[in-house]
């Protein structure tokens, strides 16, 4: 089946096949599917002729990143860097630049958050190496992918830059990408059921692939029934408590993405205004805060700078609405309980889920006894 995901890759790679190449550059937050595009591209063009690199685990020092870089890589490598770290990262960058395969064929690099080569920054030599990258890049016959999940940040790099980079920004999953994902049955007798079940799936995770697909594989290991309207919202539950996969997933996005900003205690704090209510403006934002307006906006230019939070009309919310509703429930002094749990994602769920069409509501309600119906909507039910 061809879906708007496949549809993507080959946009990616009449890209870097085009005359002259250009260089796509993926953006989206965490769990937007960047890294596996940037596999699925490997494997289609060729594990000798494409090298994925992982920059944010071997982005240490410029040396152990050109060991790492060049220890794997599926092409003849130059000899070893000279020592210092500027000729470390010029030696790797000639590398990335020159490279070629069998036939003198370019070599094509997929570069998984380049973005955290600003960690050289701190070496002699190195202030600018995130525009000595680019430009080295962008002036190569070789061929490249690059990603990052900072889109604010990878946006101002890009500016001014040259008309080889192409920015795309990974689009959440459509309806298709998440029936695909759910596998769901094409019996006459479920396909709608299903099909409400799929839409029910985009709507509580905005089509971010890493919850559309923590929840379909939960909804499918404990399948042994067709899918009820409200298994999804159960299964999102489990995935939240303080055990759940979910839980842990938006923890660690969280201080990932704090620990690369600013003013850490200050950031946290006005996540909790924002989780509490959204929408606010600088000033209702300051006043809660009890913080000037001055030093409340740096505060806020550095979760944007991160894409926490976005702004619209002047008017500051979540970049991750999922993320907002895990502040909401883990940012406190204890876990929650069952009961917070349930109080909290059905005031999330309630919101955004599709309305059965009536004749489905009517069939759905003389499926079965009352009591299997209750235990469908589960958390719903509670006031």
């Amino acid at each position: 089946m061809t879906t708007p995901r496949s549809a993507l890759t080959r946009r990616i790679l009449g890209a870097i096949d085009a005359s002259p190449s250009r260089i796509p550059v993926l953006i989206g937050g965490c769990g937007s599917g960047r890294t596996t595009l940037l596999h699925l591209l490997r494997d289609r063009i060729g594990r000798t002729s494409a090298q994925y690199i992982d920059v944010e685990r071997t982005a240490t020092t410029p040396e152990r990143f050109h060991r790492a870089v060049t220890a794997l890589a599926p092409f003849p490598s130059s000899d070893s860097a000279s020592p210092g770290a500027r000729a470390a990262f010029d030696t790797t960058l000639a590398f990335f630049t020159q490279a070629r395969v069998a036939g003198s064929e370019p070599a094509t690099f997929l570069l998984d958050e380049f973005l955290e080569l600003r960690t050289f920054e701190s070496f002699p030599g190195l202030r600018r190496v995130l525009h000595d990258l680019v430009d080295g890049l962008s002036s190569s016959s070789n061929r490249f992918v690059l990603s990052s999940r900072y889109v604010a940040r990878a946006l101002r790099l890009l500016r001014d830059q040259s008309a080889r980079f192409e920015v795309i920004h990974v689009p959440p999953l459509t309806m298709e990408d998440t029936i695909d994902i759910l596998r769901l049955s094409t019996n006459p007798a479920e396909l709608q059921e299903s099909e409400f079940s799929a839409r029910a799936l985009q709507s509580l995770t905005d089509g971010r692939p890493v919850y559309v697909r923590a929840i379909a594989d939960e909804l499918l290991a404990t399948r042994g029934r067709a899918i009820a309207r409200g298994d999804a919202i159960s299964a999102l539950a489990a995935l939240l408590s303080p055990d759940g996969h979910l839980a842990k997933y938006c923890g660690f996005c969280y201080e990932l993405r704090l620990h690369r900003a600013r003013g850490y205690g200050a950031l946290k704090a006005i996540l909790e205004i924002l989780a509490e209510e959204e929408g606010l403006t600088l000033t209702e934002i300051s006043q809660r805060l009890q913080r000037t307006p001055g030093s409340t906006k740096d505060y806020l230019s550095w979760l944007e700078d991160v894409d926490l939070v976005t702004a619209r009309q002047k008017r500051y919310s979540f970049a991750d609405s999922l993320l907002r509703l895990w502040v909401r429930l883990y940012c406190r002094a204890s876990a929650p309980t069952e009961d917070d749990l349930a109080r909290e994602i059905h005031r999330y769920a309630l919101p955004r889920l599709p309305q059965p069409e009536p004749a489905l509501a009517l069939a759905t309600a003389g499926s079965g006894p009352a009591d299997e119906e209750k235990k469908g909507w589960g958390i719903i039910e509670i006031d």
